[in-house]
């Protein structure tokens, strides 16, 4: 793909303000002129809605492999339809929630990270992956009462051990989401205007 644009993901546990932050930077961005379009997985699309209704909001988790098929399934229709040519128009694409969140998910279940991956080679790689993070206590706190199945102590923790796992390989820039919220959304907008100005000046 010839892309022009910049691809930005945001990730977090469920409740960590990661939809919110996510929304604040797409206007922020816009403010200082800049084409940003926000998006966010589960997708619009039916997959996606398939997977809103039937998988996170069902009475119990099903297989964590028809999860990561799922998600890998609308992801490719989120990339092919939405992400893509946003970038192709020279966008900057703000997703909340991308390929980390079934790596931290499904990985957490015991799923391999190679395996993964595989069923999502479709996936374009995002220029910056920011990861906002909360302790698991603090969200299960917010969440109640609990909206999906993956709403839970437990796998809040092993969901957060993946992430970590991913920020200590560096492919996550984490953020403190314990922080008020107008000083989380200033560090997310720093963080990204200087990869920005990187990539415009690596253009040049």
């Amino acid at each position: 793909m010839d892309k022009q644009g910049f691809f930005i993901c945001v990730e977090g546990l469920d409740g960590c303000g990661k939809t919110t932050q996510t929304k604040i930077l797409v206007r922020e961005l816009r403010k200082r002129g800049y084409a940003a379009v926000y998006t966010a997985e589960p997708s619009r699309g039916k997959i996606g809605k398939f997977i809103k209704r039937y998988c996170l909001h069902g009475e119990k988790r099903v297989s964590s492999v028809v999860e990561a098929l799922l998600f890998a399934a609308d992801r490719y229709e989120h990339v092919e339809k939405e992400i893509v040519p946003a970038l192709k128009n020279g966008g900057i694409v703000v997703s909340d929630r991308y390929l980390y969140s079934s790596l931290a998910y499904q990985g957490a279940a015991g799923l391999s990270f190679d395996w993964i991956r595989n069923i999502n080679q479709h996936a374009v790689a995002p220029d910056l992956a920011i990861y906002i993070d909360v302790e698991p206590e603090t969200v299960v706190q917010r969440l109640k009462p609990k909206k999906s199945v993956m709403e839970n102590l437990e796998i809040q923790r092993k969901v957060r051990e993946v992430y970590m796992f991913f920020v200590e390989k560096g492919e996550l820039v984490k953020v403190d989401g314990n922080k008020p919220k107008r000083e989380v959304a200033r560090e997310i907008l720093s963080i990204v205007l200087n990869c920005l100005e990187g990539a415009e000046a690596r253009r040049i």
